[in-house]
């Protein structure tokens, strides 16, 4: 079994196949490119910050970000200030370093590579997409050519297609290379003509090819040019042309998911269930709108505006309306957004807020660090329980998450998160959250003998072991007390297979059934934004004053070994406290543990009863699979899955084997001490433009806010790097005065 701590990686490109059919075309500057009509396609442009804009074509109302570089994990994204909610303009307002830009309206966003960038009145023409790099992907062989004509056609230059290859017997493209018009240079036939050299040997180009997952991967980028380029020239080329064209057709873009790019979109069929005509839908869509009361607005203006001054990488958004009302908004700072990297393989998403209709429609993700605490990861205020802004405020979380899902994320019940949770996360577990279940069940199902129901349904959910016996329990609980009719109880039945521990033995929830939400218990009904907002920093305070005592209890800690077993040495070693001492108690009880049979084997597989005596002085045999070759072991408990570390059985087992170390793949990297976690943003520096100034500054400004976050630490660090910037700076200081 794999570290649960860490996300499965990119699927792998297709080995070499000698089904494939390779096809070098070498085109000249006036060739046709080997690309298919364009139509209009709405492009999620970002500038050289990753600061994100967005552009609006006729038919599809888009808010997009366009996360080109999802690897630098923890760069500023995108932020969006306050809206004056009485302006009817159409036009949203983004923020990015004291630069407002506002959408161009729909009737003149059909040049997808144009962006008008304005600060209060003064126009400027800025730079809309950052270079390509390799392992980015794309959901089609046109969406990857689109991307970097456009980038060609902003940079000023054109691209052609100058090899691709199909699969042999077919004509389905299976990779491609796209080169700078100026590569190469004339042949020898065509250098007897007249015509005006205009190669240079350019060897700028991307490699793309199609990967297993279906999509189209960049395994091959050169970004250099030995030209100028000439945006005037540039117009003129035939790509462009045919970009330009084909934008006067329209074309619905897809929707991609867990890839590079990430589109946040909102289309009017979504409600097509609930409103008749078209007409009656888009009066509905303008009226939804988040209801403010006196001052509210002000105070969540006021915190934003506060948050990125003292966190530079403070990161929000928020969603308007047609008539620019605020539908939601979502935020994160930037120690969540860091947080993520540790400790998002679980992520649990609470709506309790949402689905009871408090004051503040919240929605918050939080997950547990490595003492088993709760983590923020994540808020929104939203609108209300439609499926289209689940999707919304999924998707901002994501991107802001550098694309990578969690492992397992964890709901309350609601249908229309559901299906969210389907589309937008596929490749990850859902699940739904037990306690709430329970809770639910409890609250809402009336019987005469509530105690006894209480008792009888914990005993179903919490003592099956098997699914059969699950399943057995349950039909007799719902006879007994006479519920079968039940419509929601058997809505929630018929999900069982998300919530009954029962069917989750081979999901990692790595504690999180045993945990709170991380505002769970704070809000009310009534609380308003001025009391929330203050809530929220308080308990920010406390999480990170929590953390640091934590770190320096479990730097300090000294345990009192309870028994002989290495398992319990090994532990003390690697695991933080509060683990540790969550470990310990299951090798402690190994001693009740008075019974090991072997009752089947297939090779190296073996089949095991573990029998104990619990505190009744009951016996109870538990089922132990182990397998030798693999040192893996799997107990019927599923304590590994539910609370992230091996339960008695399971060692008890592989005590009886002779093996004295707990296998590595059972230590999560999310519980361990010795791992060095730092809440800031992890910077790449393999795609930075130097010749770009704006790229320089951002990238510099971000090294240095790395260094003043990491001198923060303490007294020693903070003289460290004062220091440190005080040589720096005298070292460039004579760098500008060496000649040139």
């Amino acid at each position: 079994m794999a570290d649960g701590g860490v996300f499965s990686p990119a699927d792998d490109g297709l080995s070499p196949n000698s089904g494939i059919e390779i096809t070098m075309e070498e085109i000249s500057e006036n060739s046709e490119e080997l690309l298919e009509d364009e139509g209009e396609e709405d492009f999620d442009v970002g500038d050289e910050d990753n600061h994100m804009l967005k552009v609006k074509n006729t038919d599809l109302n888009v808010l997009g970000i366009k996360r080109v570089d999802l690897e630098k994990d923890g760069d500023q994204l995108l932020s969006v200030p306050s809206v004056n909610l009485e302006d009817n303009s159409k036009n949203v307002i983004f923020e990015s370093n004291m630069l407002e830009t506002p959408s161009n309206d729909n009737e003149n966003a059909t040049d997808a590579c144009t962006l008008e960038m304005s600060a209060q009145t003064d126009h400027t023409q800025g730079k809309s997409y950052l270079p390509p790099f390799e392992g980015m992907e794309f959901e089609s062989y046109d969406d990857a050519y689109n991307y970097y004509n456009c980038y060609s056609k902003e940079l000023g230059f054109g691209i052609r297609v100058k090899s691709s290859w199909t699969k042999r017997n077919s004509k389905e493209k299976r990779g491609a290379v796209l080169c700078c018009n100026c590569e190469g240079f004339k042949t020898m036939k065509e250098a007897s003509t007249r015509r005006k050299e205009t190669r240079t040997g350019c060897l700028a180009m991307i490699r793309l090819r199609l990967v297993e997952s279906n999509r189209w991967r960049l395994d091959e980028v050169k970004l250099e040019h030995n030209h100028l380029f000439d945006h005037q020239k540039a117009q003129n080329c035939r790509s462009h042309k045919k970009m330009e064209a084909g934008s006067k057709r329209k074309l619905e873009p897809s929707v991609d998911i867990e890839v590079q790019t990430i589109k946040l979109y909102r289309t009017p069929t979504v409600d097509a269930v609930s409103y008749g005509s078209s007409s009656e839908r888009e009066n509905v869509e303008v009226m939804k709108r988040m209801r403010f009361r006196n001052g509210d607005m002000e105070v969540l203006h006021n915190y934003f505006c506060q948050a990125q001054l003292v966190d530079p990488n403070f990161f929000y958004i928020i969603d308007l309306n047609d008539e620019g009302y605020m539908r939601n908004v979502f935020w994160i700072d930037s120690r969540s957004r860091a947080a993520y990297r540790y400790f998002g393989d679980v992520v649990l998403v609470d709506t309790t807020c949402l689905l009871n209709k408090h004051d503040i429609p919240l929605l918050s993700f939080s997950g547990l660090n490595h003492h088993g605490r709760s983590v923020l990861l994540g808020c929104g205020l939203l609108v209300d329980e439609s499926i289209e802004t689940y999707h919304w405020v999924m998707r901002a979380w994501l991107t802001c998450m550098a694309g990578h899902p969690p492992q397992t994320i964890v709901t309350n019940h609601c249908k229309e998160l559901q299906g969210v949770i389907a589309e937008v996360f596929p490749r990850a577990h859902h699940r739904l959250y037990l306690p709430r279940v329970v809770q639910s069940i409890l609250e809402k199902i009336e019987v005469e003998e509530p105690e006894t129901f209480r008792l009888i349904l914990n005993r179903t959910v919490y003592s099956s072991m098997k699914v059969e016996e699950f399943e057995v329990g349950w039909e007799e609980m719902i006879r007994h007390f006479g519920i079968r009719d039940n419509e929601w109880l058997q809505s929630l039945y018929e999900d069982r297979e998300r919530w009954a521990p029962v069917y989750l033995k081979n999901t990692l929830l790595a504690g999180v059934f045993t945990s709170q939400p991380f505002l769970h218990g704070y809000l009310h009904h009534q609380t308003n934004f001025s009391e929330f907002f203050n809530i929220y920093e308080s308990l920010q305070r406390k999480m990170i004053q929590r953390e640091a005592l934590d770190d320096s209890e479990t730097r300090e800690f000294t345990p009192v070994l309870r028994t002989r077993f290495n398992y319990e040495v090994l532990a003390s070693e690697l695991y933080s406290k509060e683990i540790f001492l969550k470990f310990q108690e299951q090798v402690v009880l190994m001693s009740s543990c008075f019974s090991i049979a072997q009752v089947h084997a297939n090779g190296a597989i073996i089949t095991y009863i573990v029998k104990e005596q619990d505190n009744e002085g009951e016996a109870k045999s538990f089922e132990v699979v182990y397998d030798k070759v693999g040192m893996e072991v799997h107990c019927i408990c599923s304590c590994f899955s539910f609370r992230g570390f091996l339960c008695r059985h399971a060692l008890s087992v592989l005590n009886y084997n002779g093996v004295e170390e707990i296998p590595s793949q059972y230590i999560l990297t999310r519980w361990r001490k010795d791992v060095k976690r730092l809440y800031i943003p992890d910077l790449d520096s393999k795609n930075i433009d130097i010749s770009n100034p704006v790229q320089l500054y951002d990238h510099l400004y971000r090294r240095a806010m790395q260094v003043v976050a990491e001198g923060m630490a303490s007294k020693d660090h903070q003289t460290v790097a004062w220091q440190a910037f005080k040589e720096s700076l005298n070292k460039v200081r004579l760098a500008s005065q060496k000649p040139v």
